[in-house]
């Protein structure tokens, strides 16, 4: 499945880019992955969720909306089949910035905080990935806040 995404990114995405950063696609592909995950961890998809993500995937890697639907539909099926979060996360140790990390787990904060409830699940599993991807704790607790006020102020 990894390497559908990885096609979909070599083939859409890549072409568009600078020679040289070949090896971030599969870091995209893992972020789009984890946003999924939390967005099916308290196994209620909200329709507030299903937008944020591609909104979320639009913003951080400049692509089109039909791009960002079909990686966050190619991401759901990774993640059906995925038995860990390390494939996602060593992904995201590799490729992306403490800055990246930080954006990605506040972004994470965003797709909880989508439905208007945090579920203890989504809690638990972002400060889960925010430890496999080594954010300080006070990067988790910022991140966390900045997007509640985010998403409090977006509807």
């Amino acid at each position: 499945m990894i390497e559908r995404i990885r096609t979909f990114f070599n083939d859409r995405i890549l072409e568009r880019e600078a020679p040289g950063v070949s090896g971030e696609h599969a870091a995209r592909c893992a972020t789009a992955a984890l946003l999924v995950e939390v967005m099916v961890t308290d196994r209620h998809l909200d329709a507030a969720e299903l937008e944020r993500i591609p909104a979320l995937l639009r913003r951080r890697f400049q692509i089109a909306d039909a791009e960002a639907r079909e990686l966050v539909a190619l991401a759901h099926q990774e993640v059906e089949e995925s038995t860990s979060l390390y494939q996602f996360t060593a992904l995201i140790n590799e490729h992306f910035s403490a800055a990246d990390k930080y954006s990605l787990v506040r972004s994470l904060w965003e797709v909880a905080y989508a439905d208007g409830e945090l579920d203890k699940y989504e809690e638990a599993l972002i400060r889960n990935i925010a430890e496999l991807i080594h954010l300080p704790h006070t990067g988790f607790i910022k991140a966390r806040n900045e997007a509640r006020a985010a998403v409090g102020r977006s509807g």
